[in-house]
Parts: structure tokens; C-alpha cells; sequence
């Protein structure tokens, strides 16, 4: 037999591909000789057979594509084999083979790319999807499919898009699935989940039931309900089969399929019931092929080839394309002027005397020239575009989002390199602006294991009897908030209350246990009880833990369940009134601008009344007096003058409101400043403190000791640690002058105001300068802190957080005294509204009463033609301003009054003349 074979190699080199000298005589041969490898017995091989024999038969038939030349296809088996498809790689490199279609494992094109790139004939992969098979490790593989990479991104924007955080990845021990799986961890980093196990299968056949159901009853025990099976058919379809029998196919768990299943559902026609039944609820993907006339005619085509038998999936179509792809690069090379021609390597020369005649094997002259041509295909074929992108990648990669349910499985959506989720098929989404915002993704209503439209949480609490360590810190002050029960390992306090509710309202348990952190005779340091967290000593911690931005870096919170900024407390001092009491109600920008003010109405009303009334004219000395008095009055509101003009009256009226208003504010600071007790502090806020050189008290393990010296640039050396109330009352008292005492102390307020509820005599000065509050921490993207979240304002909407709050913080015993803090003195900025108007009022007042004298001026200047030249002149025109401003004018009243006069008088002297 391996003489015939031999024998018939040998008529082949001679009668179809005559060589001289390893050079082809022929520049266009009748007949191209191109090989395929893959399974023969794989879901995807036997569809890949058909399909590839049918695109051969097409291409031969179609005139306008190597005329005059047919394609020899050579067909090996690799069984899914890395050493098997060497050999039959090396077999189809003995037979001048230009191309090779396939493979179509990704573990045989690792090796095959090897074999092709040393005798540079292109492979092109119909199924090999492998991310790892990069153009620059294997520069003569070309991918006529789409890579995992996009595969897995998919897969991740699924996760993301249900709000899952950790999934668990189910894999064939292989570099299919060693290299998806890794693609796939890379893009949930990115999107801040993470793979939290990971599950090798072998690939060999061996495997049997018993193996996936060690692996199985592992994976139930965990957090985790998101797997993602990674596997090949007969491998999936066995762990379906296990997971299914031990109830692990029902509620709360989710199962995402790679492409595997939908080649599989595919292919089968009709699947086995036994096998639907066993995932049902899956989601999967497909890669996307655009649907065209040339796509149902071949479909159409496909089910009479088959009769029904086999079903045409995603990679035949591929398959298909292949062929094409690698005819027209063929024809491009032709048209080129290119000839086929090989030589032999040198390398490969033996002189030994073994079987292997590895010297037969030539490498193909033209093969850097064909795979360039490959790759600048752009032609549309049953898939779609083939036209590859600087990556060697088809362009616009997407696929079906599908869900098996019932006897098959429908479509929900849809996923594509350019716009992610949605529910439109991409070939219109290209025609419009890619759109990746997360209002955009979108998909169709998901029908999940258990048979509910519901979506999994995603997760479950781990059901191996291991309960959650709660860090608790053991405190040595402040009890109300968190203190061990004596005795027992439990906890009590306000935090412990709140975390206790807030589990109740949680829609499943949460086995637990707490965990004292420090030792009890001194306050833990609360940021190393954090960082247990990310050292996986603690699970949570449960406590007053301020929410900071240095923890939030390390741990999740929850939502704040109590607000709680830094205050700064200080001691008060009696303000004993004096004998200068009374200048205390008005600051002295206040009096100045008051007294001004007076002079400024008196002086206006002079001017205006002046002209007309005989109580504002006199001696300059009267007039001078009459305006300070007639100022000063007004205060009392017992000025005697009487005011004639009506700008005068309108200017008084204003000012009086004036007065009453300022004369009101002035009696009730003084009433307050006499009868209630006044408390000083020189330290008015923070910033005060930061100014003064004095020591300042912190709580021991706060996070204020942080702050203060690394937000405040406070000097470490001021900073004094103070561990109970009863130390903090001590330092205040002693004071910054003593050894141990303190100016003041900064802490959190629900501290300051626990503190301050027992000792009166200090208080909180100036506002809280930081905003933070007290919250629960988890690892980070823990679903938990998502729900104890939601349960926290439950909490708060239901006012149970307010209950607890009442139950535990003690209120304050100082709120019945009548001591109050030094209020500040009335500020001119209090009053500038009411100044402005009086101020404005007497301005238009003076304005009017000016046109008026410059009026009169003019009017008596026509009167009198023979003084026309000499009111002219500047000094004669100023003089006769300032003498009309001091001449004297009867007011309109007391004319009116010597007309009504003189009108009697001449009536009674009619009278007299003729009664005489």
C-alpha cells in the first residue's frame, strides 16, 4: 500500500504539476492544489465538510473565477489531535499544496501556523478562534471567523449589563479554553468584575461523569451563581447533564454558553429532548451572519443536500466563505502574473538513513504574495463582508445573544463590536452614530433557569457552613456606640442595632459572626481594622467607621447610616457685661455710619427748610444748633421744629422709619446682652485653631488625627491623643498653658455631642468643617454592600434608624440652661438696605430743591433785562444762587392766608363807604 501511494504521489508531481528543477513551467496550471484539516466527526467538522466540498464545486463552476483552473481539495482528519494535524499538515505540505482551509481546533492551528509560516502557505481558519493566534507570533494564519476576544467581550457586557460582579468560569483544559478564559478575565477587569473560580476539564475523552461532579458539588458550595461554560459540545452537554441532577439548571443561577452551544443547537436537527431539557434557561451566542438572498438560497440548498438531517451552522457558513476567500486571492495571484513554483528547504536535507523524507516537502514560493492577497480581500460572501482590518480580524464583529427554552431557543438581542447590546440587528446600526451609553444597551426579556423572567441575584451566601467574619472594634470609650457584652463573645450598641435591622430586612440570611478588633484598654486604630478587609483576616466590619476618602480605597461602604463631620469642642467663659455694656448692641462701622447719618438728615433738612421756615433761620450759631438738636431728636422722637416744605416731610418720614427700626434692633441687643449670660471662647472654628500655636486633643484611632495633620498641615507635634471623655474634660480644663492640657479638641460630632451631654461648661464652636458620615465595609464590588444598602434606607424611610438613634445616643442635659454663646454685635452689613434708601431719598430730595433755585434763578434773570450783562458774569450769577438759597420765602400757606386777608379787608371797607 505505501508503495501505491508512493507511486501515485509520484504520477501527481509528474502529470499535474510537471517540475524541472523545482520551477513550474506553467504560469496559470489546470488544476491549484489546496488542502482542509479538521474533524471529520465534530459538530462543527461534518458541517464544515459539506460546506467546503460545495464551495470547492462552485468555484470550479463559476467561469468568471479561475478560468481554465480548477481546485484540487485534499481533505485531512485531525481528530482535534495537536500531533495528528502535524502529520496531516506535512502530508498536504508533500503535495505542493498553496492554502489550506482550516484548522479547525484552536490547539491544531497553534502547531499547524508553525509548520505553515516555515513553508509560508496561509492557512485560513474557519473556527480556530483562539485569541492568542496573533499575526505576529504566526504571520501566515489568517482567521476567516471571528476571535474570542470579541467573544468575551461580549460576555462582559452581558455580565455588566445585569449588574453582576463575579462570575465563574467553567473552561476545557486546552488553549481554546485556556486563552478564551484569560480574554475573558481581562474585559470584566476592565469593567470591574472578576472571575472568582476557575474550572479546567480535560478535553480527553475519558472524561466521565463522575469527574464533572466533583467539580460541580464545588462550584454549589460557593458565592458565586454566574458561570460561564467554555467547553466543546460533548464536553458541555455532560456538565449540563450533571448540573441538572444536582439542581444547580433552577433559580438564582445563570448559565452563559460561548458559541459552542449554538454551533451545537445548529447542527443537531432536532436537538435530543433529553438535552434541551438540561438547559434550559442558557444564554448563549452565535456568531452574527447578515441575512441575504445568497444566504437563504444556500440555506434552502443546504436542507435538500442534507434532507434535513444535519443542520447548517455559523462556522459552515464560514467554512463556506473560506473557500471563496482563497479562490479569489488564487485568481489575484494569477492576474498578478504570479506562478506557483516551489523549492526546497536546505534544512530539511538528511543524510541518515530513515524513513522520513522530509526532503519532498518544498516550500511555496508565492506564499507571501498569496497571503497578502488574502488579506486585502473585500468581497461579500454568505456571512456578510469579508474584509479584514489591520488586525487580520473581519471587520464589524458581533453576535447573537440567544436563549434556549422550550424545544429550541429564541433570540434576544443582539451584541457588535460598534455599539454593544441591543435589540436591532447591526447591519442598521452601522448606518447610524455609534451609541455606547448604558441607556442604549439594551435586550429583550431573558426567560432565566427555573423557568422565571426574574433576574438572578447573581449570588448566593456560600452554603459550606462557613460563616461571615465581622470585624468589630473592641472600643475603650464611647460604649454607646459599640461595646462587647461582658462574658460573651456578642455585641451591643447603637452600629450593632443598625446592622442587626438592616439584616433583618435583607431577602435571605446571612450567617455571621463578630470579631473583637483591639485589645480593649485603648480605642483600635479604625484604619487598620479596615485594611483587614483586603487581607482577607475580616469579611466586613461593622462599627462607627467614618467614611473617609484613604478607606474608601481599599473597602466598599454602605450608604451612611448617621451623619458625622469633624467639630471642634472648646471650654467657655463668662462674659461679664461692664460698665461699657451698652456700646456692645452695635459694632463700631455701625455707630460711625448711625452718626453720621443723623448730622447727614439734620444737615439736609436745614437745607430744605431753610428758605421757608423761620425755626431753621437765624445766626449762624442758632442754625448750627438748631441742626444738631433737630438730629439728635429725632431719636426720641421729640424734635420741636415743625417741617413746612414737602421734601422736608418726605425726607423726615423716611428717616423716622429709619430711627424706629435701628432704635428697635438696639433695645433688644441690649435687653439680651444684660439679662442673658454670655459665654466667650477665643477659638471661634477651625480655623482660629490653625492660626494659634496651641496644643489640640484628638480621639486615639480617629481618623481626625489624619486630617488635622495632613489635610490642615497641622504640626504633629500639637497633636495631643486623648482616649476617653473623661480625658478630654481633663486637658480642656487644664488648658494649653499646662503640661496635658489642650486649646481644644477636634473629633467626629455624635463624639462631641455624647461628650458634651454630660459636661456643659464646654461647647461646639464654629461649624462642622468636614461632611462624612458613619457606614458598614465590604470588599470591593461585594453585592452585599449593594443590599445592606438598600436596607439602610428602608430603615431610615420606616424611622426605625431614628428609634435606635433615640434608644442609644444620650440627649443632652445642657439644653435647659440659659447660658448661651457671645452673640456678635449688630453689623453694618445688618442695616445697609434701610441706609441706602434714606440715603437715596435725600439725594432726589436735594436734586428737585436745587432744579428748583436754578429755575427761579433763570426766571428772574428774564425779568429783569437791565441786570441781563451783568448776571452774565460768574460772580454776580454765584452770589445770586447763594442769596436765593438764603432769602426768605413765604411757604405757600401763609400766602394763601394774607390773600384771604386782604380780600376781607377790602369787603369790610366797601361796606363802611356806603354805611357810613
Amino acid at each position: 500500500m505505501s508503495f501505491i501511494w508512493l507511486l501515485s504521489l509520484l504520477s501527481l508531481y509528474c502529470g499535474i504539476f510537471p517540475v524541472g528543477l523545482g520551477k513550474n513551467i506553467f504560469s496559470r496550471p489546470s488544476v491549484v492544489n489546496i488542502g482542509a484539516i479538521f474533524s471529520f466527526d465534530s459538530t462543527i467538522g461534518k458541517v464544515a465538510k459539506i460546506a467546503i466540498e460545495e464551495a470547492v464545486k462552485d468555484v470550479n463552476a463559476d467561469p468568471t473565477i479561475l478560468p481554465t483552473t480548477n481546485l484540487w481539495l485534499q481533505m485531512q482528519n485531525s481528530n482535534c489531535s495537536g500531533f495528528l494535524g502535524m502529520v496531516e499538515v506535512l502530508q498536504l505540505m508533500e503535495n505542493a499544496t498553496v492554502a489550506i482551509i482550516g484548522p479547525q481546533s484552536s490547539v491544531v492551528a497553534h502547531i499547524s501556523s508553525q509548520i505553515a509560516t516555515e513553508f509560508q502557505v496561509p492557512l485560513v481558519s474557519f473556527s480556530a478562534t483562539d485569541p492568542t493566534l496573533s499575526a505576529l507570533q504566526f504571520p501566515f494564519f489568517v482567521r476567516a471567523a471571528q476571535s474570542d476576544l470579541f467573544q468575551m467581550t461580549a460576555v462582559a457586557e452581558i455580565i455588566e449589563y445585569y449588574d453582576w460582579k463575579e462570575v465563574i468560569a467553567i473552561y476545557v483544559d486546552d488553549d481554546y479554553g485556556w486563552n478564551g478564559i484569560a480574554a475573558l478575565d481581562d474585559k470584566l477587569s476592565e469593567k470591574r468584575c472578576k472571575i472568582t473560580y476557575k474550572v479546567g476539564i480535560s478535553p480527553e475523552t475519558a472524561v466521565n461523569q463522575v469527574q464533572v461532579m466533583d467539580q460541580l458539588v464545588k462550584i454549589a458550595l460557593m458565592e458565586s451563581r454566574v458561570m460561564v461554560l467554555h467547553v466543546n459540545p460533548k464536553l458541555g452537554t455532560l456538565v449540563f447533564s450533571v448540573a441538572k441532577s444536582l439542581q444547580m439548571m433552577g433559580n438564582g443561577y445563570v448559565w452563559i454558553a460561548t458559541d459552542w452551544l449554538s454551533s451545537l443547537l445548529d447542527s443537531v436537527v432536532p436537538p435530543p429532548p433529553e438535552t434541551l431539557d438540561s438547559m434550559q434557561g442558557v444564554l448563549s451566542l452565535r456568531q452574527h451572519t447578515a441575512e441575504s438572498n445568497k444566504k437563504k438560497a444556500f440555506v434552502s440548498r443546504w436542507n435538500k443536500l442534507t434532507g434535513g438531517s444535519l443542520g447548517l451552522n455559523a462556522y459552515g457558513l464560514y467554512a463556506y466563505d473560506s473557500v471563496w476567500v482563497v479562490a479569489h486571492a488564487i485568481d489575484k495571484f494569477f492576474n498578478q502574473g504570479g506562478v506557483i513554483t516551489h523549492s526546497n528547504d536546505s534544512r530539511l536535507n538528511f543524510n541518515g538513513n530513515g524513513d522520513l523524507h522530509l526532503e519532498a516537502m518544498t516550500i511555496f514560493d508565492g506564499g507571501n504574495h498569496l497571503l497578502n492577497n488574502i488579506l486585502e480581500s473585500d468581497l461579500v460572501g454568505l456571512t456578510g463582508a469579508l474584509k479584514f482590518d489591520s488586525g487580520r480580524s473581519l471587520v464589524h464583529p458581533a453576535y447573537d445573544i440567544i436563549n434556549v427554552i422550550g424545544t429550541g431557543s429564541r433570540r434576544v438581542g443582539y451584541w457588535s463590536n460598534y455599539s454593544g447590546l441591543s435589540i436591532e440587528a447591526p447591519e442598521i446600526l452601522y448606518s447610524k452614530p455609534p451609541n455606547r451609553s448604558h441607556a442604549n444597551q439594551k435586550l429583550y426579556e431573558v426567560i432565566w433557569p427555573g423557568n422565571t423572567v426574574e433576574k438572578p441575584r447573581g449570588w448566593v451566601f456560600p452554603n459550606n457552613g462557613k460563616l461571615l467574619n465581622i470585624g468589630v472594634p473592641l472600643r475603650a470609650s464611647f460604649k454607646e456606640f459599640v461595646s462587647q457584652i461582658k462574658g460573651s463573645d456578642n455585641f451591643q450598641g447603637f452600629c450593632i442595632d443598625v446592622f442587626t435591622a438592616a439584616v433583618s430586612l435583607l431577602p435571605y440570611a446571612v450567617p455571621h459572626q463578630f470579631i473583637a478588633f483591639g485589645n480593649g484598654h485603648e480605642n483600635p486604630n479604625y484604619t487598620d481594622l479596615v485594611y483587614g478587609i483586603t487581607t482577607g483576616k475580616f469579611d466586613a466590619v461593622v462599627g462607627d467607621i467614618a467614611i473617609v476618602t484613604s478607606r474608601t480605597r481599599l473597602v466598599d461602604f454602605t450608604l451612611p447610616y448617621t451623619a458625622s463631620g469633624l467639630v471642634v469642642v472648646a471650654p467657655l467663659k463668662k462674659l461679664n457685661t461692664g460698665a461699657w455694656a451698652f456700646l456692645h448692641p452695635f459694632s463700631p462701622a455701625m455707630w460711625m455710619v448711625t452718626a453720621a447719618f443723623f448730622l447727614f438728615i439734620g444737615i439736609v433738612v436745614w437745607i430744605l427748610e431753610h428758605r421757608t421756615n423761620d425755626e431753621f433761620r437765624g445766626p449762624p450759631r442758632r442754625q448750627c444748633i438748631t441742626i444738631l438738636w433737630f438730629s439728635f431728636s429725632t431719636l426720641f422722637f421729640a424734635h420741636k421744629e415743625n417741617t413746612v416744605s414737602t421734601l422736608g416731610r418726605l425726607v423726615l418720614i423716611i428717616w423716622l422709619f429709619v430711627v424706629l427700626i435701628i432704635n428697635s434692633s438696639y433695645t433688644a441687643s441690649l435687653t439680651s446682652i444684660l439679662t442673658v449670660q454670655q459665654l466667650y471662647s477665643p477659638i471661634t472654628g477651625i480655623e482660629t485653631l490653625r492660626e494659634i500655636d496651641e496644643p489640640i486633643g484628638f480621639q486615639v484611632g480617629s481618623f481626625a488625627e489624619r486630617y488635622l495633620s495632613e489635610e490642615l498641615n497641622v504640626s504633629r507635634s500639637r497633636l495631643i491623643p486623648l482616649g476617653s471623655p473623661e480625658e478630654y474634660a481633663k486637658a480642656l480644663d487644664l488648658g494649653p498653658g499646662k503640661e496635658g492640657g489642650v486649646a481644644a479638641v477636634v473629633d467626629e460630632l455624635l463624639y462631641v455631642e455624647n461628650f458634651i451631654s454630660r459636661e456643659c461648661k464646654f461647647r461646639v464652636v464654629g461649624q462642622e468643617f468636614t461632611k462624612s458620615g458613619w457606614g458598614f465595609a465590604f470588599p470591593r464590588d461585594s453585592p452585599l454592600a449593594i443590599d445592606m444598602s438598600t436596607a439602610i434606607l428602608q430603615l431610615s424611610e420606616n424611622g426605625d434608624l431614628q428609634r435606635i438613634h433615640d434608644k442609644w445616643v444620650v440627649k443632652s442635659a445642657c439644653i435647659s440652661d440659659n447660658t448661651d454663646l457671645k452673640s456678635d454685635s449688630l453689623q453694618l452689613k445688618s442695616f445697609w438696605g434701610l441706609f441706602l434708601i434714606c440715603g437715596t431719598v435725600c439725594f432726589i430730595a436735594l436734586a428737585i430743591y436745587c432744579f428748583q433755585i436754578i429755575r427761579q434763578l433763570y426766571h428772574s434773570d428774564s425779568k429783569e433785562s437791565d441786570l441781563s450783562s451783568s448776571s452774565g458774569s460768574h460772580p454776580n450769577r454765584l452770589r445770586r444762587i447763594m442769596s436765593l438759597f438764603d432769602e426768605k420765602k413765604e411757604p405757600r400757606q401763609s400766602k394763601r392766608r394774607k390773600v384771604e386777608k386782604s380780600s376781607e379787608n377790602d369787603k369790610n371797607d366797601g361796606n363802611l363807604e356806603v354805611n357810613p
